[in-house]
């Protein structure tokens, strides 16, 4: 049974929580720390789980056999670090860090460990119709890939979310995913601005990124994040001979009154429960089994960023901005499987 501390019990904490503790195998819940000790402590009761004032001291915790890391961005950092220092494996959910370059710094203290801790949650990868659609690219049927087209649109957002959130918090998922669809890294980076939505207010949305990929493919990822009618997330691949998508997710279609409907996901955590639970799953049984987490590494979380960051550049400028790389450390030779 694998002990865990998590760290940040607001909402995706929680989530996290109640999918390690009612949906899970092979995971116990045995500490939690937040900023809210409140909080920290109404979730901690019904477990018997122990509450720490900080982070740091849950990390220390000589039950605390790995930790969740779903505090505030600005902390993952020095929440990671620790963990490192600790030895202890440690899933962050994304942003790895919310600098490349306090990401280069977790690079280099995992490298000087010697071995893997940290995975970043990038939940799209544990998708059924992300991992259908990859499996079709690698049958080599389509051919080359030599596009891809994506969608990303949310029915509205908070008050607080900005013009480059449509890049750093959005597209950022469909920056990690078409890295692992292609196995291969992003080398540069557009963003048009199409005309601006009502919807948005002072929001320059929707949004247009243009990504090249390492062999020449192009990637397009559209967000729209007041559409209004849902939360749509679409993908399609064009090969030379071919194309692949996405399929429906609904279970049922409706034909009534001389129409025919789909329902469409209300947010996130409808369309992608049951991949956070796979995800979870994996991450679990890759600790107890190889001792070593083997989904998206530090390396996919630093190159995330870098790509956001000539993203926000691209969309500041509208420039062609490309994607420079540190040179990949030898720990992370494999990252990016095809």
């Amino acid at each position: 049974m694998l002990q865990v501390g998590v760290i940040g019990t607001g909402m995706i904490g929680q989530d996290h929580i109640r999918r390690m503790t009612s949906v899970l195998a092979g995971v116990r819940v045995v500490a939690v720390s937040d900023v809210d000790l409140a909080i920290a402590d109404s979730v901690a009761g019904p477990l018997g789980a122990s509450v720490h004032k900080s982070g740091e001291s849950l990390i220390s915790d000589s039950s605390v056999e790995a930790v969740v890391v779903c505090s505030w961005g600005p902390t993952h950092e020095q929440y990671v670090l620790a963990a490192i220092a600790a030895g202890k494996p440690v899933f962050c959910e994304k942003p790895l860090a919310t600098t490349q370059e306090a990401c280069l710094r977790i690079l280099e203290a995992e490298v000087a460990h010697g071995s893997r801790l940290v995975q970043v949650g990038y939940m799209r990868r544990y998708d059924a119709s992300y991992r259908a659609l990859k499996a079709v690219l690698r049958t080599g049927e389509l051919g080359a890939p030599l596009m891809m087209h994506c969608a990303h649109r949310n029915a509205s957002v908070p008050g607080f979310y900005e013009k480059e959130m449509a890049i750093t918090d959005t597209a950022v998922h469909e920056i990690d995913m078409v890295r692992w669809m292609f196995g291969e890294e992003i080398t540069a980076v557009r963003v048009l601005r199409p005309r601006r939505s009502a919807n948005g207010g002072d929001l320059q949305d929707p949004l247009m990124l243009l990504f090249e990929m390492e062999n020449g493919a192009l990637v397009d990822v559209e967000t729209s994040v007041n559409i209004r009618y849902g939360y749509d997330i679409r993908g399609e691949i064009v090969g030379e001979n071919g194309t692949a998508a996405l399929g429906s997710l609904s279970p049922v279609q409706v034909r009534v009154a001389g129409k025919t409907s789909d329902p469409v996901p209300a947010d996130w955590r409808e369309r992608f429960l049951t991949a956070y639970d796979v995800e979870f799953q994996e991450w679990i049984d890759s600790l107890r089994t190889v001792g070593r987490p083997i989904g998206p590494s530090a390396w996919d979380g630093y190159a995330a960023a870098v790509v956001s960051d000539a993203g926000v550049a691209a969309l500041r400028t509208g420039d062609r901005v490309p994607v420079l790389l540190t040179e990949r450390p030898k720990l992370y030779a494999t990252e990016v499987p095809a």
